[in-house]
């Protein structure tokens, strides 16, 4: 019997969940911290993730430890400290600073569809993964990543396409991942066994 089901996400012990929508075959490791975030069909995070303000594609594919919209600090204001914030965890006379919550979550992190997400790697608040990229391990990425493309190193610089341009271009109008569940169980062998390209050549792509 299929371990993910549709109608509801996996979550593993000691995770913090906080206004996340899920997908359908989504599946959430250990440990991991989840704020804000919309988790699309059948991708899933490793243990200790941690990810807020993000909206994820279908497919991603995130490794242990990687962190996505990482929060921020204010850096203009005399004190860079949370006692600005999160006041009332310091004074019974004080509130929370509504407004600064309010704009920190505005500031969303946008992964596409079929990405891979290494490692301790960390893609910040504002930034958008491109379909089909790949960051590897322990990369910090600071500006938007094109489709289909590798990024590695502090900060995040290209590495290789991971497909060809017309490739890319062709992966995203076919949008496998939109398919249903039954048809990508009726092409996992050409899945498994077709480069790309021959993939493409198949379905019409």
């Amino acid at each position: 019997m299929a371990r993910l089901k549709a109608d509801g996400p996996i979550i593993h012990d000691g995770c913090q969940i906080s206004e996340v929508q899920f997908g359908a075959y989504t599946e959430i490791g250990a440990g991991s911290r989840l704020s804000h975030v919309v988790m699309g069909d059948y991708s899933y995070c490793d243990r200790f993730a941690d990810i807020a303000n993000a909206e994820i594609g279908k497919f991603a594919n995130i490794a242990a430890f990687a962190r996505i919209g990482a929060t921020d600090h204010p850096l203009d204001t005399a004190a860079c400290h949370h006692f600005l914030y999160r006041s009332d965890d310091y004074w019974d006379d004080a509130e929370a600073d509504a407004d600064f919550f309010a704009h920190r979550q505005s500031r969303r992190a946008s992964i596409g569809h079929d990405t891979w997400i290494g490692a301790g790697a960390m893609v910040k608040p504002e930034v958008a993964l491109g379909h089909g990229a790949v960051v590897a391990a322990g990369a910090i990425v600071t500006r938007d990543v094109a489709p289909y493309t590798i990024v590695a190193g502090n900060p995040a610089r290209v590495l290789r396409q991971r497909q060809p341009e017309r490739i890319a271009e062709r992966l995203i109008a076919l949008a496998w991942w939109d398919w249903p569940h039954e048809a990508l169980r009726g092409a996992l062998q050409d899945f498994r066994s077709l480069s790309a390209e021959a993939f493409l050549d198949t379905y019409g792509g």
